[in-house]
């Protein structure tokens, strides 16, 4: 408030990765630091700007979620259970504000071109890409406040998020035995934590 005057609106934009492991083999530290940067943050963020929120002529709350948290990614479940719950918590405002001057927004990307991996913190040997087609960052971040400025509730962001949204509905036995295929072959169970 100090900098800028007014908040009109909030994007949530944490999002960090799980080392590739199943959740067997995934430690404690891992899971609670994925769920405090994922979830708790976008919480923390909301408790926080909302109130100012409220009180603005207009304003808008959009939180990235994943496709990950509606469609399951093999050695990303926690991920995908925090982006869930970044989706949720975020249609759960949209219902709670639906008659206020506050509008709100779930983003789910698919593959964006970002350093999230090594950001992250985790490394993986892959013997290829996997064949995921990848979103650049500004085509991303267009469709993101295009999606905002409409004022949609869902905004997908590339076309392998439009597609995922189509087959985990209409065939999600399929869909994720195609994923779970993809993702033994982009990892080849050689994915360990940066640095460890």
């Amino acid at each position: 408030m100090a900098a800028h005057g007014a908040v009109d609106g909030l994007v949530n934009n944490a999002g960090i990765i799980q080392p590739f492991v199943p959740v067997a083999e995934l430690g404690h530290e891992d899971i609670r630091r994925v769920l405090e940067v994922n979830l708790m943050g976008t919480i923390n963020m909301v408790k926080a700007f909302l109130p100012l929120l409220l009180a603005r002529p207009e304003a808008h709350i959009a939180s990235v979620s994943s496709m990950g948290g509606c469609f399951p990614f093999p050695g990303q479940t926690l991920y995908g259970a925090s982006k869930a719950g970044v989706r949720l918590l975020t249609e759960g405002l949209y219902a709670e504000l639906l008659d206020t001057r506050v509008g709100v927004s779930v983003i789910m990307p698919g593959a964006v071109a970002t350093a999230i991996t090594e950001n992250s913190g985790v490394s993986i040997a892959a013997t290829d890409s996997g064949g995921f087609p990848m979103t650049p960052p500004d085509r991303a971040a267009r469709i993101m406040i295009d999606g905002i400025e409409r004022n949609r509730l869902h905004v997908y962001v590339g076309r392998d998020a439009q597609v995922m949204s189509l087959t985990i509905r209409t065939a999600p036995r399929l869909a994720i035995r195609l994923v779970q295929k993809q993702m033994a072959k982009l990892t080849q169970g050689q994915a360990t934590p940066a640095g460890r």
